[in-house]
């Protein structure tokens, strides 16, 4: 599997690229905004965007979803049906923030733990990782050791727990007992700035030694 991060909007969210190496079928991960900058990126790799798939419904992951959707003729699958209500006030939350109210949109499916998305020859696995948010996902291949974990980890830090739906304790259990266990090799991509690896956070991660 290869990937490219694409930091969108004034929030920096790391829009991801994942796709096939030998199929070049991929998936656009939390497109927020941005559409022209995570359409030329797409174009730089000669992906064939099949899907876009959402970790949580903040408007800095998702904002973007509705437009490029459109713009690419493809489904938008995710996050998890507890999100729902993050996705319909989409436009409280442009409001709330001071932006362009984004377009709106209803997921063509919810995903839950145990389902899967066909990546080309590949298949990434789906996550329920609450705590962020009541409906976050999280996207997993293990046959290349990437996670795409959203707003759950960060190097050196976790989620924001303030937002309404947010549970502190929630969050961390989410991180140790559903991510943790998949191997300290993984390499994770989280929502907002660089890559770490789960066992450097296990290790190494002042909120959760």
């Amino acid at each position: 599997m290869r990937y490219a991060v694409v930091p969108v909007t004034p929030f920096q969210q790391n829009c991801t690229l994942l796709w096939c190496a030998h199929t070049l079928k991929g998936v656009v991960v939390d497109p927020g905004g941005d559409i022209e900058r995570i359409g030329n990126a797409v174009e730089q790799h000669s992906i064939v965007v099949e899907r876009i798939l959402l970790t949580h419904g903040h408007i800095d992951h998702a904002g973007g979803a509705g437009e490029l959707a459109t713009k690419l003729g493809v489904p938008i699958e995710g996050p998890h049906q507890n999100d729902s209500y993050w996705i319909r006030q989409m436009a409280e939350q442009g409001r709330y923030f001071g932006v362009q109210a984004p377009a709106s949109f209803t997921p063509h499916r919810w995903l839950e733990s145990g389902d899967t998305i066909p990546l080309g020859n590949l298949t990434l696995d789906v996550l329920h990782c609450p705590g962020h948010t009541p409906g976050h996902i999280v996207f997993y291949n293990s046959h290349s050791r990437i996670a795409q974990v959203g707003d759950v980890l960060f190097a050196g830090s976790i989620g924001r727990t303030d937002f309404p739906g947010g549970d502190y304790e929630v969050l961390i259990r989410s991180i140790k007992d559903t991510l943790f266990p998949l191997g300290d090799d993984i390499t994770f991509i989280p929502g907002h700035g660089p890559l770490s690896t789960f066992g450097t956070e296990r290790f190494d991660n002042p909120f959760l030694v």
